[in-house]
Order: structure tokens, then C-alpha cells, then sequence
């Protein structure tokens, strides 16, 4: 009988091959893309642009880059946290803060996104690891849709954006957080965690906490960096190519401004930190309409939804996205009629 030799392994190697982590070569990754996009700035800056471009596909160009670049940090702060998660907190810690009752999970965890302060981008890997560690999928959706609204930062930009007008923010944070319990609430009465793939993972017990984190938020950037690139660049397609003039139809239509304000935020996907800004621009729409752009953008929009297809697969954004979308709308003009006196 022919035997054939094989070269030997450390106990860490058997472990990381046990346990799916990958060799400690995977910090090359992140790396090489720095490299690579150096040297590419450097050729630009100095033989000019290596494609050149104009006119609308310039504007395509650069509204892509924009959005990618707005949305990374936060992406990047996500995975981290998603990591942290994964590596340094165990299964028995995150059930003994999280209510037994799925209907109690939902506005618990929903709530915590007030510590989280990332934009809708970093949520999506961070729900996906809270589901991964035993936490009720209801109640880390209702955490995503919830934590890129009502968190400390985005409320600042909020009250930053809109000076002079605080009601707003409080506006935001009703709305955002009721849309998202709710949301949640009805995915438990649907049995939605039925229609969602997701990733049993690994056991990691006996392997280095370090390899585990770096594992986990290598795995999760790398999945949801490149349905963030995607979502992008269709987002900055449907920027280019809608004429301006459609704005000036909405004046006199309240319940059009709204529709055509709940399509703004889903089409421009800006990040949670930045929206505010931009809805505060809107001047010639009512405060209510104003507040449904600020609450459906960060729960729907085209790169939020390519990001969940890629972490829970098409029949969950098939049933997720419309349940989302109605709840935040209805949600925005539910508040805003209370607080600003209609639409």
C-alpha cells in the first residue's frame, strides 16, 4: 500500500481548519486593495484620468464613488462590531439581555441602537452576526432597521440639519423606532425567519478570540462590500438619468410629495449620517414629507436591499422590503400628522 506523506501541522493550524478561519494570510487582503488603490491615485495624479470620461457617465462615475466612499467608514465600523460580537461575546451573555419573549426582544434590542453609532450600511453585517449568536431574527431586524435612525450621531446631524426646528429630531426618533418594532412584530406574526438563509457558522470555542474576530469581520466586509459597490452604482444611475424638472410637480400634492420623497430615499441610498442634510434641502415640501425620506432611507433603499439579499438571500428581500417600506411611511405620516399638524 502507497502511503503519502503530509506535510505537519500545528495544533493552531488544525484548529483554524476545524473551526473554518482562515490563515492568517487573509490580512493581505485589505492590504493589497490599499496598495493597489494607491497606486492607481498616484498613475492618475500623474499621467491624468486611466479612463477617461464625460457627461453623464462622468456623473454616474463620480456619484457612485461618492456614495461607496460616504457608505464604507461606517461599513467598515460595522463588521468591527460585528467581529467584536462573534469573538468576545458569548451565546449565554446575549440571551441573558435579551427578553425570552420574542415580542419583548423586539423593542429591546430595537432600542440598543441608540449605542450604535453607525449608518444602515454597518447594521446590515451587525444583525446578521446578532442572528448568527442565538438573538430572535425579529428582533435583530427591528435592531437594523431601528439603530441607523435613532442613534446619537445621526440625531445630532438631525438637529444640525434642520436648526431652528428640534421637533424634527424627536419626529425622527418616534417614527424610526415605532417603524421598526413594528416591523419586527409582524415578522414574528409571519413566521418570516422561515424564508431567510441564514449562516449556522462556526463553533469557535476553542479557537483564539483574535482569529475568530478577524475571521468574522474579514468574511462579513468582503460579503457586503461588494452588494454595497452594486447597490451604488445602480443608485447613482437612477440619480443621473431623473430629469429635474419632475420636482416641480410636487408643490401643490401633498400625498405626492410624500410618494416622490419615500422614492428619493430609496433611489439616492444616502447614508443616515448625511440624509438630513439633504431632506432639510427639500424646502418646497411639507415637514411631514421631509420625515418620510428621513425614515424609509435608512430602512429602504437600493444598496440596503442588495446588502440583505447578499447576507439573507432573495426570498427574504422579497418579503421583508414591502413590509419595511409600508411601516416607515406609514410610521413618518402617522408622526409628522401628530406633531406638525398634517402633511
Amino acid at each position: 500500500m502507497t502511503t503519502h506523506a503530509h506535510p505537519p501541522h500545528t495544533a493552531s493550524d488544525l484548529r483554524q481548519r476545524r473551526h473554518g478561519i482562515g490563515p492568517r494570510s487573509w490580512w493581505l487582503i485589505p492590504v493589497a486593495a490599499v496598495a493597489l488603490l494607491s497606486l492607481a491615485l498616484v498613475v492618475v495624479r500623474i499621467r491624468g484620468p486611466i479612463l477617461p470620461m464625460s457627461g453623464a457617465v462622468e456623473s454616474w462615475a463620480s456619484i457612485t464613488v461618492a456614495i461607496t466612499l460616504q457608505a464604507m467608514p461606517f461599513l467598515v465600523l460595522g463588521v468591527i462590531v460585528s467581529g467584536a460580537i462573534s469573538a468576545f461575546v458569548s451565546d449565554t451573555a446575549l440571551r441573558t439581555i435579551t427578553p425570552r419573549n420574542e415580542f419583548l426582544a423586539v423593542p429591546t434590542v430595537a432600542s440598543s441602537g441608540l449605542l450604535l453609532p453607525g449608518c444602515e450600511c454597518g447594521s446590515v453585517p451587525v444583525s446578521g452576526s446578532l442572528i448568527r449568536r442565538g438573538i430572535p431574527p425579529a428582533a435583530a431586524l427591528a435592531f437594523m432597521l431601528a439603530a441607523p435612525a435613532i442613534n446619537p450621531v445621526v440625531l445630532v446631524s438631525t438637529a444640525v440639519a434642520f436648526n431652528g426646528f428640534p421637533l424634527m429630531v424627536w419626529a425622527r426618533f418616534l417614527a424610526s423606532l415605532a417603524a421598526a418594532i413594528l416591523v419586527g412584530w409582524m415578522w414574528i406574526s409571519i413566521r418570516g425567519e422561515e424564508h431567510m438563509e441564514i449562516g449556522r457558522g462556526h463553533d469557535h470555542s476553542h479557537a483564539k478570540k483574535l482569529d475568530v474576530f478577524r475571521a468574522s469581520a474579514l468574511s462579513d466586509l468582503m460579503n457586503a462590500g461588494g452588494f454595497l459597490a452594486l447597490g451604488a452604482m445602480a443608485a447613482a444611475l437612477i440619480k443621473v438619468t431623473v430629469p429635474r424638472s419632475w420636482f416641480e410637480t410636487i408643490n401643490e400634492y401633498p400625498l405626492v410629495a410624500v410618494a416622490v420623497m419615500a422614492a428619493l430615499a430609496i433611489v439616492l441610498s444616502l447614508c443616515s449620517e448625511a440624509d438630513a442634510f439633504i431632506a432639510a434641502s427639500f424646502t418646497h415640501v411639507s415637514p411631514t414629507a421631509q420625515l418620510v425620506f428621513l425614515v424609509v432611507g435608512p430602512m429602504v433603499d437600493i444598496k440596503l436591499i442588495a446588502m440583505q439579499y447578499g447576507m439573507w438571500g432573495k426570498a427574504f428581500v422579497l418579503r421583508f422590503v414591502p413590509f419595511a417600506l409600508a411601516f416607515s411611511i406609514l410610521s413618518a405620516v402617522i408622526v409628522g400628522g401628530i406633531l406638525f399638524g398634517g402633511l
